[in-house]
């Protein structure tokens, strides 16, 4: 699916900005509550010390050795929202076709603005491609997502995100040390995990989500597995299935069990795996039985979505159509009308011909956005509390403008380099996605799409 450029027509009825609306909460200005008042600062004050940020992974821990981003020029940190503006679109008037700027749907308004294509992170990467003669790309997104850009961009490119400290939680979740571990461990149940049995299948094939770090994603190519993304989930578990008995899924549980449990595969056969107790505090026998074994990890963000949420929008919106996204817990994807990739939800709202009240279940830029596009509609992001996601909200303009001002004058800030012998079998799982391609669906099939 290609990303989408995205023209945003400003309406003051509506200000799609969530960074204003932070503002205005914590001056008093409005009604409302944020989930940290540091939201309100920028994100610089926040570069030296250790942890994703404020927001939604606040509370998350943070590895050790995760990269820090070193001191934003003071030019950059005071100035006011217009001037930076002013230098990103002077800065990319210079450059021209030697630069791309690619902004995830959950970036900030400001960052956004300045995007030639907002979409998802796996669409964001392959519209790094139509770019093959451009010097630079420049990804407002996480670190991830800037090494998925750097695995299928050409060598002489270069990907820059422009704030190191821009991670992701639950990418983090997973580290390789851990998941070599977990893999030794299954092996002590199962035995040779290459061998396959008499229908020819493996014991199990490793499936990593695209939120992942490269190093993983390596992991899993060197070991016959595969990249999955939330549109495409079901589609390569079945391919998964073709292959093994069971399938190890990370780092999101609750993607991994959403999905598994929508093609038959019961619970008490998707037990979880925690890195942190021996054979991730399973039996053997239950380990023997499982067909998909879930990684203990999760995204913050849509682990703040809750029954409750759904029930009080039900209350409070007659009619109201709810759609969150395949990362929340299984008992909010179960109370929903709808579940579905972030791609997913803008379609459906852009699909629907008569005025409708959403309740969407996903991060607050991209609902906010939504909901300035779609004025015709009522969309509200179905927790109540502004909180976006941590490690996103990093981004900002005055980072944007340091690494484009940067490339004006020659130098190549904060580049994102995977190096060859991850690189390589990182490529290989992302081939094996790309080639594993899901069924057309009805267009009139949208209930609990994945």
């Amino acid at each position: 699916m290609p990303a989408v450029n995205i023209t945003l027509q400003p309406r003051p009825e509506l200000d799609p900005s969530v960074d204003h609306e932070i503002q205005a909460i914590v001056s008093g200005a409005l009604q409302g509550e944020t989930c940290n008042t540091d939201l309100a600062a920028g994100p610089w004050d926040f570069d030296t010390r250790p942890g994703y940020g404020p927001g939604s992974s606040m509370g998350d821990v943070i590895p050790t050795g995760s990269p820090r981003q070193g001191e934003l020029p003071r030019e950059y940190r005071e100035a006011s929202e217009a001037e930076l503006a002013e230098r990103v679109r002077a800065a990319k008037a210079t450059l021209g076709d030697r630069v791309v700027v690619l902004g995830h749907f959950y970036q900030r308004e400001e960052v956004v603005v300045h995007a030639d294509y907002v979409g998802d992170s796996f669409q964001l990467a392959n519209a790094a491609l139509e770019h093959p003669d451009a010097e630079a790309i420049v990804f407002c997104g996480v670190h991830f997502m800037a090494e998925t850009a750097d695995l299928l961009s050409r060598p002489e490119q270069a990907v820059i995100l422009p704030n190191l400290a821009a991670g992701c939680s639950m990418a983090d979740m997973a580290d390789i040390d851990q998941v070599e571990e977990a893999w030794e461990q299954l092996a002590d149940i199962y035995g040779d995990m290459d061998a396959k049995d008499a229908e020819g299948l493996v014991p199990v094939v490793p499936v990593t989500y695209m939120n992942s770090s490269a190093t993983i994603k390596g992991f899993v190519g060197r070991h016959g597995g595969i990249v999955c993304t939330s549109s495409n989930a079901r589609t390569v578990l079945e391919w998964a299935f073709e292959r093994g008995r069971r399938v190890l899924f990370f780092p999101d549980q609750h993607l991994g069990r959403n999905t598994a449990k929508a093609m038959g595969v019961p619970l008490e056969q998707m037990p979880m795996w925690n890195p942190r107790k021996p054979y991730g505090g399973s039996s053997a026998e239950t380990l023997e039985d499982a067909r998909v074994i879930l990684w203990h990890g999760f995204c913050s963000v849509h682990r703040r979505f809750s029954v409750d949420q759904i029930e009080k929008a039900r209350a409070e919106h007659a009619g109201v159509r709810v759609i969150v996204h395949p990362e929340c817990p299984m008992e909010v994807v179960d109370a929903a009308d709808e579940s579905g990739s972030t791609d997913y939800i803008r379609k459906a709202i852009e699909a629907a011909t008569e005025p409708t009240t959403f309740a969407i279940g996903t991060e607050v830029n991209l609902v906010q956005r939504l909901a300035a596009e779609h004025p015709q509609h009522t969309i509200f992001c179905l927790d109540p509390v502004v909180c976006p996601c941590s490690t996103m909200y990093r981004i900002h303009p005055g980072y944007l403008a340091w690494v484009l001002e940067g490339l004006v004058a020659g130098e190549v800030r904060n580049r994102i380099s995977v190096p060859a012998s991850v690189a390589d079998p990182a490529r290989l799982a992302l081939e094996r996605m790309l080639a594993a391609k899901p069924p057309a669906a009805p267009a009139a099939d949208w209930e609990h799409a994945s």
